[in-house]
């Protein structure tokens, strides 16, 4: 139905998107410094060609990511502000996750983000002025969120937790847990007491 035929809603308010606050400030570095950025995330870590893990660990370090040691990116990673970005030793990130991270995004050690998963801390005040706010991510160690998932700002996920694929995952989940689309829902343990480290 377009906006004309129904006159109903013309008191129905638009909010004018030029004065949505908060945009520009949560990028937290100079346009010289995103742009270089954009130009090197394009070059080394969302190429679809296999450049080494290596090498795209260390592009986004040098934008001020804190990455440990055997980490593996696969191709086609994006991270919107790799200065808000921390990842512990040997995680494993594939194809085509999405860090989308205007607020900080933390994983421990040994996470799997698999493939196509979304991370983003942003959303708008829908109801007032469009205006940006940003909660932070944590993932903890051992967890693993399976492929195509969405993690909104402000969850955390528990050390080795496992989310199935497809699911969108907000607030808390505990660790040890199974959660499973659409909502995240506990179907399950991971480990029986005692089991693992």
């Amino acid at each position: 139905m377009s906006e004309s035929a129904d006159n109903s809603l013309a008191d129905v308010p638009i909010i004018d998107l030029s004065k949505a606050p908060g945009v520009q400030e949560t990028l937290r570095k100079s346009k010289l410094v995103q742009y270089a950025w954009q130009l090197v995330e394009i070059l080394l870590v969302s190429n679809r060609l296999q450049i080494s893990s290596r090498l795209r660990v260390a592009a986004l370090r040098k934008f001020g990511a804190t990455i440990g040691t055997g980490v593996v990116f696969r191709p086609r990673t994006r991270v919107k502000s790799p200065w808000n970005l921390e990842i512990g030793d040997r995680c494993w990130i594939g194809d085509g996750v999405w860090f989308h991270n205007r607020d900080r995004i933390t994983l421990g050690h040994d996470v799997v983000l698999s493939q196509e998963t979304y991370l983003t801390t942003g959303a708008h005040a829908m109801r007032t002025d469009m205006a940006l706010i940003t909660r932070p991510i944590v993932i903890e160690s051992g967890a693993w969120i399976t492929s195509r998932c969405v993690v909104l700002g402000g969850a955390h996920v528990g050390r080795s937790a496992v989310v199935s694929p497809l699911t969108v995952v907000r607030g808390h989940i505990p660790a040890n847990s199974v959660v499973s689309a659409p909502e995240p829902t506990i179907v399950g343990t991971r480990f029986r007491t005692g089991e693992g480290a």
